[in-house]
């Protein structure tokens, strides 16, 4: 349980950085060059926008910080499943700038964020940490970092758990 709560501290405080850019982003795009006055879906195209730049800085502090013991080898299929769940909370996120703004008709910049940046990123924070910790970089599925690779870049280091037995006398027989 110790570790648990560790790996959802460094999580959180990744977290906390990507929900930073996500925030400052969506608010100077939301003022600015994607103020509903300019551009009528304005606050939803920069909250796709905020928060894909904001999904970029997590992977990194997930990857080499909140999982860096569970990461795997090549990065690849992490990154795209990485991405699949993220893409997963962004939809969380501007589904609830969406019923705010269109359902209930809530469309200032005060309502806009506390729809898609107290609602929409709790509930989809709650989701990619579930998935991220439970199917992207579940330990079963991962390499641990440290035994990734042998000495001077060489085969991967595993260790052998157990031996299937030799029955010499098998081989001998007709």
């Amino acid at each position: 349980m110790p570790h648990l709560l560790a790996q959802f501290a460094r999580f959180g405080a990744v977290g906390l950085v990507g929900l930073v850019v996500d925030v400052a982003l969506f608010n100077l795009l939301r003022v600015t060059v994607l103020a509903p006055e300019v551009v009528a879906e304005g606050p939803i195209v920069a909250k796709v926008v905020s928060t894909s730049i904001a999904i970029a800085v997590n992977w990194i502090g997930s990857r080499y910080w909140s999982f860096r013991l569970r990461r795997r080898r090549p990065a690849t299929r992490e990154a795209v499943e990485f991405a699949v769940v993220s893409v997963g909370g962004l939809v969380i996120a501007v589904g609830c700038l969406v019923v705010s703004r269109e359902v209930l008709g809530l469309t200032s910049l005060l309502a806009d964020n506390i729809a898609s940046n107290v609602v929409g990123l709790g509930l989809g924070s709650l989701f990619r940490f579930a998935l991220y910790r439970w199917w992207v970089f579940h330990p079963r599925r991962s390499v641990p970092a440290e035994t990734a690779v042998g000495e001077a870049g060489g085969a991967p280091r595993r260790r052998i758990e157990a031996v299937a037995g030799v029955d010499d006398d098998a081989s001998i027989r007709p």
